[in-house]
């Protein structure tokens, strides 16, 4: 099984690029569903077609589906968010403010991905395409799985012990309700599917995303930002996809000025995400919306590719501890030592190789510590960073 997960800044058209996949997969013969997670659902829209909290037939091997957030967190997280709820109104009148302040930023998209693993487990499909929320909220969602983990794994067995023999006592005393069994089980449940749902997505062999962009600085800036925090989570980024690029026969004077911003900054999306392949989409002359536009959107941008093949396989950087300083290792390849220079510009890492320049984001971890020193090798450039920026 393949599991496709296509993220980006919010408008750059990632909804129309992951629909556009699904109906060249499943023309290709796969047994195919694509699901949104984005609270913001259009992916009903981007088919011209009523999707609903389970998937709907679009054709014979074509299934769609805006995943319900709210029935999800009732089926996940009910028990838990009735507890909170007793907590919240031990104490205070219950309102529906209450009910809402139970469900957590993020837990709706969380619980929803949980969908997708029960889909894999159940080997429904050949290929799960995922149109995620925008970057910010992607990043915290495939990165809270690797957080919990310390919470649940040193605490929470204590902590469960705990409340268990002392529960009643503390119920007695402090004058508020403690959570049952049920809940600390739910809790627990819902831990292991998301470090399951981790494996999975950090699985190569099975799962991909790919960032969707548009030529334009704050895009490019977003994305750059989110490319980092991917490959630091080793997520796979197996392609770049630059949306609504205006052809070259389009010759309206009109169009000049914006054709020549998207030129350069095309080229400076090339530099940002070598060696990741990075497909291109055209900006159409009508909207991208039902099978037929979907199809032609496809061709553009995989030509005669498979989409649902990995694109590509490996970390294009990567930051690792060594002692008291970070060590963070870029692919190279092609270059030669002697034409490398580095240079650090606020968050911006700058590496020229002649006439190749790359620009990479670095993580908030390495943005106070200065650079000790660099060593390349085996087509990859390493680079130290320790002790406190020099102004």
């Amino acid at each position: 099984m393949r599991i496709i997960l296509y993220t980006g800044k919010g408008g750059v058209g990632k909804t129309s690029i992951a629909a556009a996949t699904a109906v060249k997969s499943a023309e290709q013969g796969n047994k195919t569903l694509i699901v949104s997670t984005d609270p913001a659902h259009s992916l009903g829209d981007s088919f011209d077609v009523k999707l609903g909290s389970e998937p709907v037939k679009i054709n014979e091997r074509l299934w769609a589906q805006e995943i319900d957030a709210i029935h999800e967190v009732e089926e996940g997280w009910g028990k838990v968010q009735k507890y909170f709820t007793e907590l919240f109104t031990s104490k205070a009148v219950k309102d529906i403010t209450t009910e809402e302040l139970t469900v957590f930023p993020g837990m709706e998209d969380l619980l929803s991905l949980l969908r997708v693993l029960k889909y894999y487990k159940e080997e429904r499909f050949d290929v799960i395409i995922i149109d995620c929320a925008p970057t910010g909220e992607t990043l915290a969602l495939l990165s809270f799985p690797e957080m919990l983990r310390w919470w649940m794994e040193k605490l929470f067995p204590i902590k469960k012990k705990a409340i268990k023999i002392a529960g009643p006592v503390a119920e007695s005393l402090l004058k508020i309700p403690m959570p049952s069994g049920q809940v600390l089980d739910e809790i627990d449940n819902m831990y292991y599917q998301l470090d399951e749902m981790k494996k999975i997505f950090s699985d190569r062999a099975v799962t991909s995303i790919r960032i969707v962009v548009n030529p334009e600085k704050m895009v490019i800036k977003e994305a750059q930002r989110s490319f980092t925090y991917l490959n630091i989570y080793d997520f796979n980024v197996d392609s770049i996809v630059v949306n609504r690029v205006i052809p070259e026969n389009v010759q309206d004077d009109y169009f000049k000025v914006w054709k020549d911003i998207q030129r350069k900054y095309k080229d400076e999306i090339i530099q940002s995400f070598e060696p990741i392949p990075i497909y291109y989409a055209p900006l159409f002359e009508t909207e991208v919306v039902g099978i037929k536009m979907l199809h032609r959107m496809a061709g553009e941008i995989f030509k005669g590719e498979d989409p649902t093949t990995i694109k590509f396989n490996g970390r294009a950087q990567r930051v690792d501890k060594d002692g008291e300083d970070y060590v963070m290792t870029i692919e190279m390849p092609f270059i030669d030592k002697e034409d490398l220079s580095l240079n650090q510009k606020g968050d911006q890492l700058i590496i020229k190789a002649g006439s190749i320049k790359r620009n990479i984001t670095l993580p908030r971890t390495l943005l106070d510590l200065s650079i000790r020193k660099a060593k390349f090798e085996e087509e990859k450039l390493k680079i130290w960073f320790g002790g406190e920026k020099n102004e």
